[in-house]
């Protein structure tokens, strides 16, 4: 399942978090990269210990607590810190399929890579190029949204950014270890959560709610890998 998570942080949060990436310093993205993937890096990245990236990355993940609609597309058990990139002068990133686990920086917890979101943290019109391209079982996606806003799409997925030849381009990442490992699971429950709270609003009461409600946390129940 891939979905847009539209403004994610508000556009006061984006001016604030865009005035201190400009005066991070910023390190060669293929020092975290692996023996395939620095092949095909070629991009900035903050280190996962700065003290700007950890500010951000806390302020991100307040903000996916509170949207419900991240919360019943993921299922978050865990969420890996947000990490940030910035893509200029050609810049790209080939294509590559992410690691199954990161470790939390710091600690032995690893994160299974479930679910991958990246959040625009400049607008389109910044830049020239730079469209994250996903391609999986729904198809070649191109993706360039404004900023505060995230896609979320499986971990699994092959990806890449496409160079950027005009401008700078500002993004965070990160992954999510789902509750529930399998992405057509994760859409069966998402899709019924959706219907769920479609009929709250439509019709508060009506006597099928509870026996839905309770259908899709017998599903969770079932599904989950906590």
């Amino acid at each position: 399942m891939m979905l847009r998570i539209p403004a994610l942080l508000s556009p006061d949060e984006v001016r604030l978090c865009r005035k201190a990436l400009e005066e991070a310093q910023w390190q060669d993205g293929r020092t975290t990269a692996g023996s395939l993937a620095i092949q095909v890096k070629a991009n900035l990245q903050l280190p996962v210990d700065s003290p700007v990236a950890q500010s951000i990355g806390n302020r991100i993940l307040d903000r996916l607590g509170q949207n419900p609609l991240f919360m019943s597309a993921a299922l978050p058990l865990k969420v890996l810190p947000p990490r940030f990139n910035r893509y200029e002068g050609g810049g790209t990133y080939g294509n590559h399929i992410d690691n199954a686990f990161f470790n939390i920086p710091g600690t032995p917890i690893k994160v299974r890579t479930d679910v991958s979101t990246t959040l625009f943290l400049s607008d389109p019109d910044e830049y020239e190029g730079g469209e994250l391209i996903v391609e999986d079982t729904f198809g070649h996606q191109s993706v360039k949204l404004p900023a505060g806003d995230a896609i979320v799409y499986p971990g699994t997925s092959l990806h890449r950014v496409n160079p950027v030849t005009r401008g700078t381009r500002y993004g965070s990442f990160f992954w999510t270890h789902s509750l529930v490992a399998s992405d057509e699971k994760r859409r069966v429950l998402f899709d019924l959560d959706q219907q769920i709270q479609s009929l709250t609003q439509r019709h508060p009461g009506d006597a099928s709610l509870a026996p839905l409600s309770g259908t899709y946390h017998n599903l969770l129940r079932m599904w989950a890998q906590a």
